[in-house]
């Protein structure tokens, strides 16, 4: 495991060996302090979140040999001092599939041992069963969509705060939501799409403004965690509500989806659901 090191020197972007066996030294570490350099000056970090990851690829062997495959779902708090990065915690989970466990249990301590010893907090694992996950449904988020907005674009980055405003007068509370993000990812340059959910208490924020500030994210390259705390930090910024969360639902790379969601209230935490649409 390797906390502290540069981005660059992350299995991401390189062509790399699959495991055969479970190496948590393939674990690659990414301190929150560094990327959050710039956010926390320009106003408090919310203080509640987590990072919610579903892994669809996770699969082991049973005492006797016979492959076992399950759904993991992952959640890492966002005070923890550092976070995982993907592509590393793929290769990682991808070692699981040759080694032996006599049940689910033993495999759910097992990733929850490594990652405590790489993020420095507890991880909480949940590994659901294929036939479990069947029969649930896809639960969209829940808010008024910005998207059917009959308005012109014309900046997709860098991201522009000043396109966010809110006005003065009667104090409200909305649930919005937008399935138009884009980031990119700030090694690859590759594409992460995601819904976003936005929940407020204060003043009213413009919805025309809202979208156009969430569209400029479309060349911004930050990572999934990073982007929602710095739509957090904005909206707190330029707009003051009194009680704000953000959440955003990123499609699946690689078989892992990273669902992030930052808060001023710990009772706005967005429910755990399985999976949107678009996952």
């Amino acid at each position: 495991m390797t906390p502290g090191k540069l981005v660059s020197a992350s299995p991401l972007g390189r062509q790399v060996n699959y495991p055969d066996r479970i190496d948590p030294g393939l674990l690659f570490a990414i301190d929150r302090a560094d990327t959050r350099t710039g956010l926390a000056a320009a106003i408090a970090l919310p203080p509640f979140g987590e990072d919610r990851w579903t892994a669809w690829e996770l699969s082991w062997l049973d005492a006797r040999g016979k492959p076992v495959v399950a759904v993991g779902r992952l959640t890492l708090p966002a005070s923890s001092p550092r976070l995982v990065e993907s592509k590393s915690l793929k290769l990682y989970l991808n070692g699981f599939a040759q080694s032996r466990f006599d049940n689910a249990g033993a495999v759910a301590a097992r990733l929850r041992t490594d990652l405590k010893g790489l993020c420095g907090a507890t991880v909480k694992v949940e590994l659901l069963s294929g036939d479990a996950i069947d029969g649930w449904p896809l639960q969209p988020l829940a808010g008024i969509s910005l998207d059917g907005q009959a308005i012109s674009i014309d900046h997709y980055g860098p991201v522009e705060p000043g396109l966010l405003v809110a006005g003065s007068g009667e104090v409200v509370e909305q649930t919005l939501v937008s399935r138009l993000f884009r980031s990119l990812c700030p090694v690859t340059g590759q594409p992460d799409w995601a819904d976003i959910q936005i929940r407020y208490r204060g003043p009213r924020i413009d919805h025309a403004g809202l979208l156009r500030y969430l569209v400029s994210f479309r060349r911004h390259r930050e990572f999934h965690e990073q982007c929602v705390e710095r739509i957090h930090v904005d909206l707190q910024r330029r707009c003051r509500p009194q009680a704000l969360m953000v959440h955003a639902r990123f499609t699946r790379r690689g078989g892992l989806d990273i669902n992030p969601w930052r808060a001023t209230d710990a009772d706005w935490a967005p429910e755990p659901t399985l999976r949107g649409s678009r996952q």
